[in-house]
């Protein structure tokens, strides 16, 4: 038997032609109809994003080292609201579903590539014309509403830019939408022969997961945000009480798909995290098939918690009883998969690469995140912690800490697939650890201030806070250092890495059975699936049927 990779097709320069070098030019990559290029240039659009976010982050905790503050209270609240619509609808949503989902999912599933190609493409250029608006509106002045819009003085009173970047969070929306729609399309109808729902990887499933949460949620922002243009424009009364409107109306609304937007973010992450773990440790996920309902479980129960949100507005105290209710059992299917991958790791054969250091430093920040997340589920608490600084720590524990941790983490992992170069490991291993503590010693200190009752969105604050804001800052600061290595030793490696064999790590999946990087048709012949998920004595491609050629 002899290899399908030995039968690897050359370009005109005896090279061997992968996505990455078929066709050549800017244009041959704007108008490219391949997945894996889509998946890069929505690499490279994130990325900017995440270090413009990362800057205005910055900001922040400089103006916070000092109680009286370097801006002023108007610059301070146009650079937290920049801060958080950049980090949440032009990172967090897409870094994992458009960049490694795209490259990733019909390589997993054994397709040459997703189901709508074209419709493919058009996501990613939605997403820069939506975030185009975004920019628009932050060069020419910024918002001052915080990322949440609220109402009335986002429809009424604000006079920033509020519609500009309206505009631009609905016309990304759609980029989700269509992206969405491609994956689960792809999952149903594109799958190799054999490769059955529970053979899936839980990297698919998760993703599958997140499709249903996107297509269902992302429509109701739609209109939470044209109702608002509408208010603002022609002031008809929707929201404002002051014109017969009900402000309490825009929550709902708003929540109703910001919170599953939370899962958004954070459930293709667990996808990531499940092949850390399994490929890391040379196992088979415990418990694979709850792990995979339990990706379902959180969609399903991320839409019945918004009520959450409002515990201290005018919502009924009993409803309010149920919405805490359902809040503590969302943690359920989350805890769920921690504890499966827990259990995968017991006895396991574990290579504490760079890869596997960012699942552990996950399964760390999520634990922390879910823990602290149960304090603001329960309604009598939540009346103190509301609007504290113990919010933004615990959102951030587990929307930034877990999606960038997942991010990194499966962009450490497939970068050798992504790229076909090795990444120097020692320096990885170290950035994950300057990460890992700069993390916690930006947004830790902040648990200890939101219990002692600062309000989030301030400016200024009492001198006895200072020394708490100064360690946030320091370690933001930290963080800000290891991001920047490994931003630096990526970039190194395209051209100076070592040479990436198809499988370096000896993990499972199609995904490994082909070159690094893959063909732009992802495999030669179509793979037929005879194995199970996650079997590792599967890992080579003459192992498997229809990858071999006589």
């Amino acid at each position: 038997m002899k290899s399908a990779i030995s039968q690897q097709r050359f370009n005109r320069d005896g090279e061997p032609q992968t996505y990455l070098n078929n066709g050549h030019g800017l244009r041959s990559w704007f108008l490219t109809k391949d997945h894996k290029r889509i998946a890069m240039l929505y690499l490279v659009s994130v990325a900017f994003f995440f270090a413009v976010g990362g800057i205005y982050a910055l900001l922040i905790r400089i103006n916070l080292l000092a109680p009286n503050g370097l801006f002023e209270s108007d610059t301070y609240n146009r650079i937290f609201t920049t801060h958080g619509i950049i980090m949440v609808f032009f990172f967090l949503v897409p870094a994992v579903p458009a960049v490694l989902g795209n490259f990733l999912l019909p390589i997993m599933i054994g397709a040459k590539d997703l189901a709508f190609p074209k419709i493919n493409l058009l996501s990613w250029y939605l997403y820069i014309f939506g975030a185009a608006f975004t920019v628009i509106a932050v060069i020419a002045g910024g918002v001052d509403t915080g990322w949440t819009f609220y109402t009335p003085y986002s429809s009424t009173y604000s006079n920033s830019n509020v519609l500009l970047a309206g505009v631009g969070i609905f016309i990304v929306g759609f980029s989700s939408i269509l992206t969405g729609l491609n994956f689960i399309v792809t999952v149903h109808t594109m799958r190799a022969p054999g490769l059955t729902w529970f053979r899936l990887p839980l990297f698919v499933w998760a993703n599958y997961a997140t499709s249903l949460v996107i297509m269902l949620s992302t429509p109701v922002l739609a209109i939470t945000v044209s109702l608002l243009a509408i208010e603002r424009v022609a002031h008809v009364g929707i929201f404002d009480p002051a014109i017969g409107g009900d402000p309490v109306l825009f929550q709902h609304m708003f929540w109703f798909y910001s919170h599953p937007a939370v899962y958004i973010m954070v459930l293709p992450a667990m996808g990531v995290i499940s092949e850390l773990i399994a490929n890391m440790s040379k196992k088979n996920v415990f418990g694979y098939k709850l792990v995979a309902m339990s990706s379902l479980a959180i969609g399903v129960f991320g839409f019945l918690v918004w009520g959450h949100h409002l515990f201290v507005s005018t919502q009924s105290v009993y409803l309010g009883i149920i919405f805490s209710f359902l809040s503590f059992a969302v943690a359920i299917p989350s805890a769920i998969k921690v504890f499966n991958w827990t259990a995968t790791l017991f006895k396991g054969s574990i290579s504490y690469d760079a890869p596997m250091l960012y699942g552990l430093g996950f399964i760390g920040l999520f634990l922390i995140g879910g823990m602290t997340g149960l304090f603001v589920a329960a309604v009598g608490l939540d009346v103190h912690l509301t609007d504290t600084y113990f919010v933004i720590a615990h959102f951030h524990y587990v929307m930034v800490g877990g999606s960038l941790m997942g991010f990194l983490g499966g962009m450490h992992l497939w970068w050798p697939k992504m790229t076909g170069r090795m990444y120097p490991e020692a320096w990885a291993r170290a950035a994950m650890v300057i990460q890992f503590v700069g993390f916690n010693l930006t947004f830790f200190p902040q648990f200890i201030l939101g219990y002692l009752g600062m309000p989030r969105r301030y400016a200024t604050y009492p001198p006895e806070f200072q020394v708490l804001h100064i360690f946030s800052t320091a370690g933001a600061t930290i963080l800000a250092i290891g991001m920047a290595i490994t931003i630096c030793y990526l970039i190194w490696s395209l051209k100076k890495g070592q040479r990436a064999t198809p499988n370096p790590w000896g993990a499972a999946g199609l995904e490994w059975m082909t070159t690094s990087p893959p063909p732009t048709e992802n495999f030669y012949e179509t793979p037929v699936v005879t194995w199970e998920a996650y079997d590792f004595t599967v890992v080579r491609p003459e192992d498997v049927t229809g990858m071999a050629a006589e």
